[in-house]
């Protein structure tokens, strides 16, 4: 049952390392996941400087979902918003027509230092919605639902599965879920969606008499449930929905129209896009030659 295997390639980014997952040069997308990048896991020094942030820039035709193991980040938008997240909970943001954030490294982990893990993942909006209102929502993780058995935890991100239903707002069918498995642990990945993918953030798994260890994602056919054993204590983040249809990715740009993608490079260019309120003193201009979507500009 599994299509692919991919292995996360590391990136700098400037003062921070990601590891890439999606896209990937033979699967661009898992259900409506276009991108998808490992943070961390990072020791970061008390005193870190601002150069490890991530400056204003812009988005359009996606929703970011941030979702932090360890560590903490603020996240400042161009529609007022300022929020702070921290490990379990969600920050979910739809850029639609167009938006701009910020995400620092604001907090007691700059004061103090500490760990910093986990994971960016943009959901291209379906057809019909991607020039929507741009929003931004967060949920504590007591709002997500969570199940726990047997030397397994699971928390639903966002969509609904495995019998359950997240109050985060979604646009397609889709689910995403967190689990933390203790060794000997089994879990399994229904069939009820088509497209499904594993990303083993920590630790290491047993599927199908195999092994697999972190920064692997491991993409699968439809039509089974797939099961997982942990061998070590492991992270390991699901996820998939429908198909939504290609997109075009350029930087932080998500589209089913590359001229709505020329526009909005356009727009930055020009300054037609709104800057966050409070953090608006710099930003990050557009690439001149961005080869690989989302690779040298911080989109996190």
């Amino acid at each position: 049952m599994i299509d692919l295997v991919i292995d996360q390639r590391r990136r700098d980014l400037g003062g921070f390392e990601v590891g890439r997952v999606l896209p990937f040069a033979k699967r661009r997308m898992v259900g409506p996941f276009v991108f998808f990048d490992h943070m961390g896991p990072l020791e970061m020094a008390a005193g870190t400087p601002r150069s490890a942030d991530v400056r204003p820039h812009p988005h359009i035709g996606l929703s970011t979902v941030t979702y932090l193991f360890s560590g903490e980040m603020r996240h400042q938008d161009s529609l007022g918003f300022d929020q702070q997240i921290r490990p379990g909970e969600v920050n979910w943001m739809t850029a639609g027509r167009g938006i701009t954030h910020s995400e620092r490294f604001d907090g007691l982990i700059r004061e103090h230092g500490g760990l910093m893990h986990g994971i960016q993942a943009w959901v291209a909006l379906p057809d019909g919605l991607e020039d929507t209102d741009p929003g931004f929502a967060h949920y504590a993780a007591s709002d997500l639902p969570a199940y726990e058995s047997a030397g397994f935890h699971a928390r639903l991100i966002a969509g609904s599965a495995f019998g359950a239903k997240s109050e985060v707002r979604t646009y397609s069918p889709m689910f995403y879920a967190h689990w933390q498995l203790e060794p000997g642990a089994l879990a399994g990945l229904p069939a009820e969606y088509p497209e499904r993918a594993a990303y083993v953030a920590a630790g290491q798994v047993e599927v199908e008499g195999r092994s697999w260890h972190a920064g692997q994602m491991l993409v699968f056919a439809p039509g089974e449930t797939i099961m997982f054993k942990a061998e070590q204590p492991s992270i390991v983040m699901v996820l998939g929905g429908e198909p939504i249809g290609p997109r075009h990715i350029w930087w932080n740009f998500v589209s089913s129209s590359q001229a709505r993608i020329e526009q909005a490079k356009a727009d930055w260019t020009a300054g037609r896009f709104q800057l966050p309120p409070h953090d608006h003193d710099e930003f990050i201009p557009l690439p001149h030659d961005e080869t690989t979507p989302a690779a040298s500009a911080q989109p996190l």
